[in-house]
């Protein structure tokens, strides 16, 4: 445990989550991630527990918690369920609290209620198969025709596609302008010229739904602009900042539950006559990793604080997202070695885990995009 004092009500929220993980999310977890399926009936009990909704305000739906409150429930999900606390990372960082920052008092009633109380799940928009880190390079354009504006292109690699009814996209509307150019706008499922292609068959998190939008003469109502013309790139770089701490909360929870599964193991496993955590080599490996989990767990809770007091904290965002995501992948890959050849297992869960922590290098800013937020701010 990190030596930040947790209020009673954060003590009581991940007392309600790290419950909610043991007896309802890991029985079913195995199965699903086997079985390529999307946690319905998990996705619903977290709306029921408010959890789709954690840091916005109640008055709109939310739980009207704070970010850390946040990060304690998607850290306690994810050492159980990577794919889940995805879900709940890119409904409510990526969708949720853009809305809720930019949206206009009709955009917040009519999307941000229904998706802060978990009535309607959310999506976010941005990469493109020929834009990934270099978002400017977006081929997305919306061009306005009376009371609509028309938009066409194609966004890849988006969380939540299917299921999700709300989805917040990128687009240019002054391709001149690179970056400045582009907007957001708001696209409900099931708008014509919308279309939701098939989910990507990945190499970890098998239960989160990931794949491809098409957007061909799809028409939306001018309002569904969100936050302005051309302020899409600024409103999108504060989501990624948000994210960033989410999806580093999901780091340190699934290196938490691989480090918990490969100490239970160490101490059950006998070779050479005695239990394999008693081999120096074994215990030196499990001191490594305990070591930079709760490394990582400092820096989160502390972002998180930075966050919630309202101190800019975009260098320290992309720091926390930078070692807590490759150290949960260093974590992950020694639970396995731990385990030896079982640990290549299906039958044992570090498997699912290590498959699942690579994304983390990826999303929401890759670890080199993460260096050159990180530089830049150090070299200015």
């Amino acid at each position: 445990m990190s030596h930040f004092q947790l209020t009673e009500e954060h003590e009581l929220m991940r007392s309600i989550a790290r419950e909610f993980a043991r007896t309802e999310v890991a029985p079913v977890t195995k199965v699903l991630d086997q079985a390529h399926e999307f946690p319905f009936a998990l996705v619903k009990r977290c709306a029921e527990l408010n959890f789709l909704g954690i840091p916005i305000p109640e008055e709109y739906g939310g739980a009207g918690a704070d970010c850390l409150s946040e990060c304690l429930i998607i850290e306690e999900i994810a050492k159980e369920n990577g794919s889940l606390a995805l879900i709940i990372d890119a409904h409510t960082s990526l969708g949720c609290l853009p809305l809720f920052l930019a949206g206009t008092e009709a955009q917040k009633k009519k999307y941000l209620v229904p998706a802060a109380k978990g009535e309607k799940l959310m999506s976010f928009g941005l990469t493109e198969p020929g834009a990934g880190s270099d978002a400017a390079a977006s081929k997305t354009v919306a061009v306005a025709d009376g009371d609509e504006w028309v938009i066409n292109g194609s966004k890849a690699w988006i969380t939540n596609i299917g299921f999700a009814e709300i989805y917040i996209v990128t687009a240019k509307t002054d391709p001149d302008k690179g970056a400045r150019g582009i907007s957001a706008f708001i696209v409900e499922k099931g708008t014509p010229g919308f279309e939701i292609g098939k989910p990507e068959k990945k190499m970890g998190l098998h239960s989160s739904a990931t794949g491809e939008l098409f957007f061909r003469n799809c028409r939306i109502p001018k309002e569904n602009m969100l936050g302005g013309m051309n302020k899409g790139f600024p409103l999108f770089m504060k989501g990624l900042d948000e994210g960033r701490i989410a999806i580093s909360a999901m780091a340190v929870g699934m290196a938490q539950g691989a480090l918990d599964r490969a100490v239970s193991y160490a101490k059950e496993r006998i070779q050479f006559g005695k239990p394999i955590a008693e081999h120096q080599a074994v215990a030196f490996y499990i001191a490594d990793m305990a070591t930079e989990i709760e490394l990582a767990r400092t820096m989160l809770y502390r972002v998180a604080a930075m966050r919630d007091s309202g101190v800019p904290f975009t260098q320290e965002a992309a720091m926390l997202k930078l070692f807590s995501s490759e150290m949960c992948v260093r974590v992950c890959d020694k639970a396995v070695q731990i385990h030896g050849g079982n640990g290549y297992s299906q039958e044992y869960e570090v498997e699912r885990f290590l498959r699942d922590s690579k994304l983390l290098t990826i999303g929401e800013g890759t670890s080199e995009i993460c260096k050159v937020v990180i530089s830049r701010t150090v070299l200015s």
